[in-house]
């Protein structure tokens, strides 16, 4: 089976987002008291004590901006956590983050239109590869149930 890697927010729109986010809002940083958030930023979950932010984040938009694709009506923003400052990063651990509850994944192709999606709660490196099997796959972003967050994407090669 094929390995795929997790794909942070880059830094590059990290440092964007901590002056203002896909909203226009400013960051608001504050102590995570309980730990615990799915770290956008470095791809775990926040201890009791960090200083994070809530920031609203458009993941087809940006990567569109980068890839030149057009995502038009699937463009949407929602709220994701992050250090209030910069972090060092996911660690090189290749392992998929995130994948001890059930999760959507979103498949879009090159061009950014969405090719389908699919809840998994038991076998997500099955459920990605099957994502990937279809050729127009170009991106899959993997989100939350509960509250339909994005979490990270996974890009092919």
């Amino acid at each position: 089976m094929r390995t795929y890697t997790a794909r942070p927010i880059p830094s590059r729109s990290l440092k964007e987002l901590r002056t203002a986010d896909d909203a226009g809002r400013p960051l608001a940083p504050f102590t995570d008291e309980e730990g615990g958030a799915p770290l956008r930023c470095c791809l775990r979950r926040s201890e009791p004590g960090e200083r994070i932010a809530l920031v609203s984040y458009a993941p087809l938009r940006r990567w569109a901006a980068e890839t030149g694709a057009d995502p038009g009506a699937y463009d949407e923003q929602g709220p994701v956590f992050i250090h209030a400052d910069e972090c060092p990063g996911p660690s090189p651990d290749p392992a998929l983050p995130f994948t001890d509850a059930h999760r959507v994944l979103r498949r879009y192709s090159a061009d950014g239109r969405i090719l389908g999606g699919r809840l998994t709660d038991d076998d997500f490196p099955s459920a990605l590869s099957e994502a990937f099997a279809d050729p127009e796959v170009a991106v899959v972003q993997v989100r939350a149930v509960e509250y339909g967050c994005f979490l990270y994407e996974v890009r092919r090669g």
